[in-house]
């Protein structure tokens, strides 16, 4: 306990009452701290207070009390051999008597001395020990009461912490339904608005409903239906004061019974679910938002319904959408919606020019514009039309696909509010779905897509076509020129380098058709139970015979057995794939590791190699089709960069995944994932 709680004036009281009671000149009470003595109490002391408030408990009279448990009665201090030799009565030069006894809690042990000191020696009768002994009780009490005292009021603290720290609110009441306690952030909920004292305060149900909207009866108070013996779980309020934003609360309340069980009072924990049931509308709106567009087949048909999804799951009144002409400058009106309760006379331009009006100046801008108030002076609304509509906040979002804006979306609500951004994000990501349904259904710009993808794969294949077949051109030619001794001198070598270029223009053109069957779906795959740790295991034994005389070792970890639906041919296509890029990759001296095992309801087949690593940024990019890495391309390692883009589309018809992960140390590890159960 902190020295500071053992200040008590009544300490003092207690002992100047045993110094008057066996008429001595002092009288002193100590608390026991470990091996000090802190004075508790003193009435008459011969020496200055600092000189008893924290001492050694050795070499003290004080001590010896605690030590032996027992009265200590001293007639005369200068002749008694108990007196200690580094006491301070000797080191003061006290003459006189002495007569303590310890102070004891109500589980017997020590907590204290009470002692009184006479001046000059005397003879301690039994009346003088009982006066003593009496006021060790007192003391006894008293240092309980202490102790008591700070306990509770540590728990307090304690207590108001741990409230304090809550996301909830808290408050409690008495009996009688006045509130006995608000944590901070039950102050925070209720914001600037009055802290009610009782239950039957009007702040209590000012802009209070319940979850339908109906208005809270002082009788359907939480705390009210508490004192009446409900108990409540996630009971739903809602607060729309004037000028404050809306909020949802869930609240729960219980009564507090009494060891008697009667109701002492009642407290509840007010938890603010505004973000939660905002992100779900927010989530219904942008799924509305995509069955709408599933479901259409052009952008004006989807229109009104899209619009119809943001207006009611957003509490908005009005939407506009409008499409972009760049060659005319303009954006036009593809669809306009407004809630039913709203009187007729919203009227929509057919277009507006490029900066002209506030869709034309959100496709200007390209970036979202928010409103407080189209009323208000440079609006972009013209202010006939902002009386007229009796609209007042909106917001513009550019409907995008990529850097080109091919449309925007207004929204307009019927009050003036500020600025959100969690609302512009989710307009903006609804902007973006629209954007590219746009971009799907516009058949142009579809076909330039298709366009440049085709250009760019025949300039990729070319490049990789092209290398071996100047192989095979230069060596014909020389050939062609040669006499009969380089023909039987270079001729083999020739031949050879040939026949290497042309099986490699092979192998590439088969998995080019390959990859087109698979991509297109032609490609037939065969599912059947198949031992994947078999098919793994004859690769490795393949692997192994290839690179019989290499200075590589390949290592695996496999189980007896592992089967799974699959294209027996095709998983071990792909494990032959990984393995040969890893053969291919690992340098001299170099260690390929395969691992296949069981992970949930998937096999995980990790094929791991010391070659060349890729970087974390061009990962994605090895599966597609005739990527390689720069690391690849500087060290003019060969390859087609078909072979993971096979292998991913193999493993999608599987329903499992590929992917690069991560790797200790230099090196590429491949991880496919297939499932054990039939899809």
């Amino acid at each position: 306990m902190p020295r500071a709680a053992l200040i008590s004036d009544a300490a003092d009281q207690v002992a100047t009452l045993v110094a008057r009671a066996v008429h001595a000149r002092c009288g002193v009470v100590y608390f026991v701290d470990g091996d000090r003595l802190v004075l508790y109490g003193g009435y008459g002391l011969p020496l200055p207070r600092a000189d008893y408030a924290d001492i050694p408990i050795e070499n003290t009279l004080a001590g010896i009390v605690v030590r032996t448990g027992a009265d200590l009665v001293i007639d005369d201090l200068t002749t008694d051999e108990r007196v200690p030799a580094g006491s301070p009565i000797r080191r003061h030069g006290l003459a006189g008597s002495y007569l303590g006894r310890p102070i004891r809690d109500e589980r017997g042990a020590i907590i204290g001395v009470c002692c009184a000191f006479d001046a000059e020696a005397r003879r301690w009768s039994d009346d003088d020990r009982a006066a003593v002994a009496a006021a060790a009780q007192v003391g006894t009490l008293l240092i309980a009461e202490r102790l008591s005292g700070y306990e509770i009021d540590r728990q307090r603290r304690f207590l108001d912490a741990v409230l304090d720290s809550l996301h909830d609110g808290v408050t409690a009441c008495d009996a009688d339904g006045r509130i006995l306690l608000v944590n901070a952030r039950m102050q925070q909920l209720w914001d600037a608005a009055r802290m009610p004292g009782d239950l039957d305060s009007d702040a209590v149900l000012a802009h209070l409903t319940d979850g339908d909207g109906n208005a809270v009866r002082p009788e359907e108070i939480s705390l009210h239906r508490a004192l009446r013996g409900e108990r409540l779980r996630d009971h739903e309020l809602i607060f729309s004061g004037q000028g404050r934003r809306t909020r949802h609360y869930v609240v729960d309340a219980q009564p507090i019974i009494g060891p008697d069980g009667r109701t002492l009072g009642a407290v509840q924990a007010v938890q603010d679910v505004t973000r939660r049931k905002r992100a779900e509308r927010f989530r219904t709106c942008e799924l509305h938002v995509i069955t709408a567009l599933a479901d259409a087949p052009s952008v004006e048909a989807a229109g009104p319904r899209v619009l119809e999804s943001i207006v009611r799951t957003l509490g908005w009144t009005h939407a506009e959408l409008w499409l972009a002409d760049d060659a005319a400058g303009v954006v036009r009106s593809a669809a306009q919606w407004h809630t039913p309760e709203w009187p007729d006379g919203i009227e929509v331009p057919a277009e507006l020019p490029y900066g002209t009006g506030l869709a034309g100046r959100a496709w200007q801008a390209g970036k979202p514009l928010w409103i407080r108030d189209v009323g208000l002076p440079q609006s972009l609304i013209s202010a006939q039309t902002a009386a007229e509509s009796q609209l007042h906040a909106a917001l513009a979002i550019p409907v995008r696909n990529g850097l080109e804006t091919l449309g925007v979306l207004t929204v307009f609500a019927d009050s003036a509010e500020d600025a959100d951004d969690e609302l512009v994000a989710l307009m903006s990501g609804i902007a973006a779905h629209i954007g590219q349904f746009v971009e799907r259904r516009t058949v142009d710009d579809l076909q330039r897509q298709l366009t440049r993808t085709k250009n760019e794969y025949l300039a990729l294949v070319g490049h990789e076509l092209r290398t071996p077949l100047t192989s095979i051109g230069a060596y014909t030619e020389l050939l062609r020129d040669a006499d009969s001794e380089m023909l039987v001198r270079e001729g083999p070598r020739m031949l050879e380098v040939i026949d290497r270029n042309t099986t490699q223009l092979r192998h590439i053109i088969e998995e080019l058709l390959e990859l087109s069957a698979l991509d297109a779906g032609h490609a037939s795959v065969q599912f059947t139970p198949v031992d994947l740790a078999e098919v793994v295991r004859e690769s490795v034994t393949r692997t192994r015979k290839a690179i019989e005389h290499e200075p590589l070792t390949v290592e695996e970890s496999l189980p007896e057995r592992l089967v799974l639906p699959g294209d027996r041919r095709r998983l071990g296509q792909v494990v032959d794939n990984l393995l040969g890029n890893a053969v291919r990759f690992s340098p001299d001296g170099g260690r390929i590791t395969v691992r296949l095992r069981v992970a949930g309801r998937a096999a995980e087949l990790a094929v791991s190699d010391t070659g060349v690593d890729v970087p974390t940024d061009e990962r994605e990019k090895m599966f597609t089709g005739l990527y390689r890495t720069s690391r690849v391309r500087d060290q003019a390692i060969p390859g087609s960069g078909l072979g993971l883009t096979l292998s991913r589309a193999v493993v999608q018809r599987h329903h499992g995944s590929i992917e690069l992960s991560e790797h200790d140390g230099p090196g590429t590890t491949v991880l496919v994932r297939l499932p054990l159960d039939a899809r």
